[in-house]
């Protein structure tokens, strides 16, 4: 059974709660421009399990946001996570260094 993944726009800070996979990125990824305007911070604490496809998605909405001028911040990222974007060896140019 797919997880569910839930967002919520606070000022400039989008709040990703959930599980964010194969599974339920497509909704985000059909409203990314309307979901990312205006956001300058990605805050990750609230997501229980992010994939391979989850990490795409994330480098997209990073990218997505550049091309507007906006520079992201990623906050609250898992342990796994974090694991996950060393293993594949991501620059920090694609996807900035998770803050706290």
């Amino acid at each position: 059974m797919a997880g569910e993944l839930n967002w919520q726009r606070e000022a400039a800070t989008l709040h990703l709660t959930g599980e964010l996979d194969s599974d339920t990125v497509g909704p985000v990824w059909l409203q990314r421009e309307q979901i990312m305007a205006g956001i300058k911070v990605l805050n990750l604490s609230g997501l229980s399990r992010v994939d391979t496809s989850g990490v795409a998605l994330l480098i997209h909405l990073v990218d997505f946001a550049r091309r507007q001028n906006v520079e992201i911040e990623l906050q609250g990222a898992s342990e796994n996570l974090q694991t996950l974007t060393k293993l594949y060896n991501l620059p920090e140019d694609i996807l900035p260094a998770f803050a706290g």
